[in-house]
C-alpha cells in the first residue's frame, strides 16, 4: 500500500502522483528499452552456492551418521 511507503521518500500520495505520471507518459518503459537493448553476457556465470542439496547431503537429522 502506497501509505506505507517510508517517510524519506515524501508524502505517499506526491510519489503517487508522479509514479502515475511517469507510467502514463511510458517512462519507464523507456527505461525497460534501454536497459535491455543489448545484453553484455561477458561476466553471465552460474554460481553453485544457490543449488539446493538435499538435506541428506547437508547433513541434517536423518542423514547418514558417522561410524566408529
Amino acid at each position: 500500500p502506497w501509505r506505507d511507503l517510508p517517510t524519506y521518500f515524501g508524502h505517499w500520495n506526491s510519489v503517487y502522483s508522479r509514479y502515475s505520471d511517469w507510467t502514463k507518459a511510458g517512462v519507464f518503459q523507456k527505461i525497460f528499452e534501454a536497459v535491455s537493448d543489448d545484453a553484455d553476457m561477458e561476466y553471465a556465470m552460474i554460481d553453485g552456492t544457490v543449488v539446493r542439496v538435499h538435506r541428506h547431503g547437508q547433513g541434517a537429522k536423518g542423514g547418514p551418521e558417522a561410524r566408529r
